[in-house]
């Protein structure tokens, strides 16, 4: 499996509703420390691949990192999470608190 397919095959398990922060993903495909990788992977689907929900992994902060380099795909990412039902604050930040998902609870999938 190449190092793409196993990042995309965490954020495949990322439910709807849930975020993850790069770094998690990072951490859940065995590439701790190589949170930046996961932001060049998933730039490579963003918008385009239905079967892998780029829209659910945000910074660490709860942000969505805004990039002149993603074509406007940051806001199309911020429209896809509120449609199911993400919310952002005053600052534009996701409560990672409420939202973040957790591998293994009750809301989340448990197949990593």
């Amino acid at each position: 499996m190449t190092v793409y397919a196993q990042i995309y095959a965490v954020v495949q398990q990322i439910p709807p509703g849930k975020v993850a922060t790069y770094g998690q993903v990072a951490k859940l495909a065995n590439l701790a420390g190589k949170a930046r990788l996961v932001g060049y992977a998933l730039a490579r689907v963003a918008g385009d691949d239905r079967d892998i929900p780029w829209q659910r992994v945000v910074n660490a902060r709860g942000e969505i990192s805004y990039s002149p380099f993603r074509q406007g795909n940051d806001y199309l990412q911020r429209a896809l999470l509120e449609r199911e039902g993400v919310q952002f604050d005053a600052a534009d930040r996701v409560n990672l608190r409420v939202y973040r998902w957790r591998p293994g609870e009750p809301d989340g999938h448990t197949s990593l």
